[in-house]
């Protein structure tokens, strides 16, 4: 286990795997153009809410996102403005109107020590499972480039367990590409269903539910 991990306690901070689409799965994000402008938003949203990106991937009607804020009870405030942000970019240069979402966007509390880094796996291989490329990291809008080449995207911060596969920065990668190529089919059906944690019986134990969205119990609660 990491030195970073083996520090870290889940006392208000807490890591999730995001996940958001859009209405009736139509297309929303078609040209280049419209990639990096919500890249500019998550980097812009992350700042605001002093989160951490560790993976993210943006398809042509979702997105993943695996993120970890200090007070995980502003997540509401951040996925609304970054939905409004996108909502008013979208409706102002495509001439749309109305909701551009579908419902409440889903968050799975996943266990650091135990998920994080295979999280990040499942959401990186989502153009590979598409079959819009051979390898997670020939697709552009990934953080799977940034694993796999050393590609600085101004978006992602790095995996804490990502750092212990190698001292050195070209193996590192190269164990990364390995690593996406070895997945566990069954392992990746956890994250599927996003409406449930993902970790052992005492990280579970550790969250409440509040609001529809599960957060780290405080403590002298029971």
């Amino acid at each position: 286990m990491p030195s970073y991990a083996r520090n870290h306690q889940l006392k208000l901070s807490l890591l999730y795997h995001i996940y958001s689409r859009s209405c009736n799965r139509e297309v929303i994000f078609r040209e280049s153009e419209d990639f990096e402008h919500f890249k500019q938003l998550l980097h812009a949203y992350r700042e605001r809410f002093e989160a951490a990106i560790y993976h993210w991937v943006i398809m042509s009607n979702h997105y993943h996102l695996v993120i970890e804020l200090k007070n995980p009870e502003v997540i509401s405030k951040l996925m609304a403005g970054l939905h409004r942000a996108y909502s008013y970019y979208h409706h102002a240069t495509y001439a749309t109107i109305g909701f551009l979402w579908q419902g409440r966007f889903k968050m799975q509390p996943i266990q650091r020590e135990l998920y994080l880094i295979a999280c990040g796996r499942y959401v990186e291989r989502n153009p590979v499972r598409a079959g819009m490329v051979n390898e997670a990291y020939e697709y552009e809008h990934s953080s799977a480039k940034y694993y796999c080449l050393g590609a600085f995207d101004n978006i992602t911060n790095t995996d804490p367990y990502y750092i212990d596969l190698s001292k050195d920065a070209n193996e590192r990668q190269q164990k990364y590409r390995q690593f996406l190529q070895n997945f566990d089919s069954e392992e990746e059906r956890y994250f599927t269903q996003v409406d449930s944690p993902c970790g052992n019986a005492e990280f579970i134990r550790r969250l409440v539910l509040k609001d529809g969205h599960l957060f780290p119990r405080r403590r002298g609660r029971s």
